[in-house]
């Protein structure tokens, strides 16, 4: 028996009309045959997560390094969190929920060390010779870098999957075009979850995390009134409540607010255009998952807050370019002094180009702990190598 062309699919009973379908899927690069008893989605999630690369995202910056505490969101639980967001959106809009969850787990897959910053210092670095962007280097990972099995290179993951890497994108993300992937269509209904689902998860657990550094406060927060709004609501309906709940029960209230308020303006989007078919998608001027115009003007001055207080807090910013200049020390090293690296003889016959394009992927991969142990057996003269 062959789910993917069986009756029996799944898929045909739970899924709207716009939603992917796996037997409509344009394969994979390299033709496999299909499993009995997984669909191609669920073999594509089960990939990554059985990935290396899917493995070091447990000691990789979400805002705060890992050395700084272990309550922190690191990549991986944030990872998670954006997984778990993104298929409740996704079942609610009877999308398919197999390629939402494996888009998920692989949208940071391409991340560096050191979050952010250190994306930032390998674009610089690579600046002539192809730049650096965690969506392309996530579709490096699973297309090239990943080495698992004897048939082929990379995971040879389902084309919608490889596109929802590619074509994931924030108001935090650098825009990235591929050939392979028509910059003119829309993302399938999948991805567009996924993007909302990260900046669900990103805003409102980062709050958390600055909440609990000490970075910013409760008093602070007083200043944003979707915040100061169901803080009072729960503050009314449990006097007693103790602070460590109180924070817990408004996040997750906002959390709430933003997924309901997602789905049911997407309802009502999706009905109005009429769609027929994922094709009618594609052909759409504009992404259609999104909030209503109240909740949108209600996020703003939040996220505006977390800019201004957290992102941009002193100790954050500190980190952020203590973590540029291990980066670009690695890499310069690396470069200048190609025999210090472990795949030198890899590398030792190739041109420029090719060279930078190794350090900046082994840069990449590299966890937050192992970058800095690394800077240390390079410039610690008493660290053993």
């Amino acid at each position: 028996m062959n789910l993917v062309k069986n009756a029996s699919n799944p898929e045909e009973k739970l899924l709207a009309k716009y939603a992917v379908r796996s037997f409509n899927s344009r394969g994979r690069t390299h033709k496999e045959k299909e499993h009995t008893y997984r669909l191609p989605y669920q073999r594509d999630r089960d990939r990554i997560i059985h990935s290396a690369a899917f493995r070091r995202l447990e000691y990789k910056t979400q805002v705060f390094v890992n050395h700084e505490g272990d309550y922190y969101r690191t990549r991986l639980t944030h990872t998670l969190e954006v997984s778990q967001i993104a298929r409740t959106i996704g079942r609610a809009l009877k999308l398919n929920t197999d390629l939402i969850e494996a888009i998920a787990l692989a949208h940071d897959l391409g991340h560096t060390p050191f979050g952010h910053a250190g994306e930032e210092a390998l674009n610089e670095l690579m600046a002539g010779f192809g730049g650096f962007n965690h969506n392309a280097q996530g579709l490096r990972v699973v297309d090239l870098l990943e080495n698992r099995y004897p048939e082929f290179p990379g995971l040879n993951l389902s084309w919608e999957v490889r596109e929802g890497i590619i074509k994931h994108s924030t108001s935090y993300d650098f825009k990235v075009n591929m050939s392979e992937f028509d910059p003119d269509e829309m993302p399938y209904l999948e991805t567009q979850v996924v993007d909302i689902a990260d900046e669900i998860a990103y805003d409102n657990h980062d709050l958390d995390d600055g909440l609990t550094a000490g970075l910013i406060t409760n008093e602070d927060l007083k200043r944003v009134p979707v915040w100061d709004k169901i803080n009072k609501n729960l503050i009314k309906k449990y006097p007693t409540i103790v602070k460590e709940k109180l924070r817990y029960q408004t996040i997750k209230s906002l959390i709430d607010l933003q997924v309901t308020d997602l789905i049911e303006n997407s309802l009502k989007i999706l009905a109005d255009y009429n769609l027929k078919s994922q094709d009618d998608i594609r052909r759409t001027k504009q992404k259609l998952i999104r909030f209503s115009k109240k909740i949108e003007k209600e996020r703003t001055p939040l996220r505006q807050f977390l800019f201004d207080n957290l992102y941009h807090n002193f100790r954050v910013m500190r980190m952020a370019n203590k973590a540029k200049r291990f980066i670009s020390d690695l890499f310069n090293t690396y470069f200048t002094n190609p025999e210090s690296v472990p795949f030198y003889n890899e590398i030792k016959n190739k041109n420029n180009a090719m060279k930078k394009r190794a350090i900046c992927d082994h840069i990449a991969a590299m966890t937050d702990r192992f970058a800095l142990d690394e800077y240390k057996k390079l410039f610690d003269p008493y660290k053993k190598v």
